[in-house]
């Protein structure tokens, strides 16, 4: 991993850890139990997030946690993941089982997050239950859509606990062409279909139990195809 990954290119890991248990406590009804009432931090979804929100977690999902509106900007779309308090969500985490590789001189931070909306478990009124079966497509199903646009970072690694995620990734010398404010279903709906070949990113989809590795400043954006469950390990 080190020599071939670490610092050159991202890579899909299967089947490098067991995240069963942590999965079934990431149900709908296991959540809401667990911090329905806790407040949590919203970010505006865009390239710099500077906007936060407080609600509590109940109020997020039942009320936020929808569609994605292509004519919205990210400035306008609250998005749940990261900025968590970890004297609430710690006892949640302990039951992660991050990648086990490292890059040496970083330690892991977690951010957890949940984005909307539902494929097939909205239309059949499962609602957002974190675990209703996607439609195998490759494109946004009904009520999905969510996402931050380009943006980048140190280094990491993402995984899907429920749902699929779309991922769009350039290395550092290569600037995407986007607008900081505009969704990554706008860009995927407006820009993408423009681009010609030699310009287009590296893509990849996320299924539940793969995790992402992304290098130290790759510009990436993403895109939640169903209600999706996910957590990061940023190595900072």
């Amino acid at each position: 991993y080190s020599r071939r990954f670490a610092f050159s290119r991202p890579v899909i890991l299967g089947g490098v850890t067991d995240n069963s248990a942590f999965r079934a406590l990431c149900t709908r009804e296991k959540l809401l139990a667990a911090f329905g009432p806790f407040p949590v931090r919203l970010s505006t979804a865009n390239t710099y997030s500077y906007r936060k929100v407080d609600v509590p977690f109940q109020e997020y999902v039942e009320q936020l946690l929808k569609p994605q509106d292509p004519s919205r900007l990210g400035s306008d779309t609250l998005y749940f993941f990261g900025d968590n308090n970890f004297t609430e969500w710690g006892p949640l985490f302990q039951h992660y089982v991050p990648p086990p590789f490292r890059i040496p001189g970083t330690s892991p931070a977690y951010s957890f997050g949940i984005a909307g909306g539902a494929g097939r478990g909205m239309e059949d009124g499962i609602g957002v239950g974190f675990g209703s079966l996607p439609a195998p497509t490759s494109i946004p199903t009904t009520g999905s859509g969510s996402g931050v646009p380009f943006h980048w970072h140190g280094p990491g690694f993402s995984e899907v606990i429920f749902g699929r995620k779309r991922w769009f990734l350039y290395p550092p010398d290569k600037t995407p062409h986007f607008h900081p404010n505009e969704t990554t279903l706008a860009w995927l709906q407006h820009t993408y279909p423009m681009l010609p070949p030699a310009q287009r990113p590296l893509e990849c989809t996320l299924h539940p139990g793969e995790v992402l590795y992304f290098p130290d400043r790759w510009w990436h954006a993403t895109l939640n195809l169903d209600t999706s469950v996910f957590i990061s390990t940023f190595l900072g």
